[in-house]
Formats: C-alpha cells, structure tokens, sequence
C-alpha cells in the first residue's frame, strides 16, 4: 500500500430533479456510483429509515402524505427533538424546487403530534 486508507471519507448526495413531468431521485456515493430512486434515506440510521419508507412509500402518495412520511422516517433516526430550526424540507415538483419556511415545517411538525 502507498500510505492511502482503505477507508476513506467522503460525501453522499441526494439530488432531486424533474424532466418535464417525472420526478428523479439520485443518490451519488463518493466512489462515483449513482442510484436512482422513488425514496430513500442516507445517514446514521439510513437502514432503519429505508425499512421505514419501504412499508410507507407508494407512488399514489399526495403531497401533504408524502411530506409527513419524510418528516417520520427522519424522525425514526432522529436524536432529540425535532423543530423547524433543526430540520429542513425540500419540495420538488414540475413547477420547480422550494425549501420550506419555518412556519410551513412548524405546522407539518404539529400536524404529526
């Protein structure tokens, strides 16, 4: 070995899109491999969210059910509580992408308890 670790560092992404119609879901490992999606989790406890949204997730859900589906697959991992100034949410439809206001992520977080 030349002094490189087998285990390295790196950063996942997710990236949300649409063309022309259909929403696109892609995850991007730092080894360069891509996947694609209809929902997915990443991070601590990314098993555990993915087992989750694998009883949740259909491709019928509206908008508001998709949102609190998120919002309980984060929860399921999530340590402490959680409030709209410790998480963010991103809607990407055809008309584009919107991050959520903290009202808006106040009110889906009171919708669910």
């Amino acid at each position: 070995s030349s002094g490189i670790n087998a285990e390295y560092g790196g950063v996942s992404l997710l990236v949300a899109g649409v063309d022309q119609e259909t929403p696109y879901l892609v995850q991007c490992d730092p080894s360069g491999a891509y996947f694609a999606w209809k929902a997915t989790a990443m991070g601590k406890n990314h098993v555990n969210g993915k087992t989750f949204l694998e009883k949740r997730y259909n491709a019928d859900l509206e908008l508001e059910d998709a949102v609190h589906t998120a919002i309980l697959t984060l929860k399921e991992g999530f340590e402490g509580q959680m409030t709209e100034d410790n998480i963010e949410i991103g809607i990407c439809t055809s008309d584009g992408f919107r991050k959520l206001n903290r009202t808006e992520v106040k009110d889906y977080l009171a919708a669910l308890n």
